[in-house]
């Protein structure tokens, strides 16, 4: 079965770190770009980050640039989030998802076909 998981959310206080880390099952990430995107309650999925996994190409949402670092390992089949200078504004329930061999590393939702369910991320101030 074809499975994404996410997992490493937490609590955590205003400037401090957190790493959320996507696991696949049931197919490997070569070829594929994987995203990371994030909701807020009331608010709509954005894209935060995403990698391409054949060349480590990468794409960040403005917001989090130089925040937040993603990053891939093919022995783990794992992508991680690595989230330092956290802020209030970061909380969201993170997601990943996954799209195979894809024109452009994108931030778009639509591009994804392949979801996992989330991890909640809360920051305090």
């Amino acid at each position: 079965e074809v499975q994404l998981q996410a997992s490493g959310g937490g609590l955590v206080q205003a400037g401090g770190s957190l790493r959320l880390s996507c696991a696949a099952s049931g197919f490997t990430f070569d070829g594929y770009v994987v995203g990371w995107f994030r909701q807020a309650p009331g608010k709509a999925r954005v894209g935060v980050a995403c990698i391409r996994t054949s060349d480590g190409v990468t794409n960040y949402l403005d917001s989090v640039s130089g925040r937040f670092t993603i990053s891939s390992d093919s022995a783990k089949n794992t992508v991680y989030l690595e989230m330092n200078g956290l802020k209030p504004e970061d909380t969201a329930v993170y997601v990943c998802a996954a799209v195979y061999n894809p024109l452009l590393p994108g931030l778009w939702a639509s591009m994804y076909d392949k979801w996992g369910p989330g991890t909640l991320v809360t920051v305090s101030s």
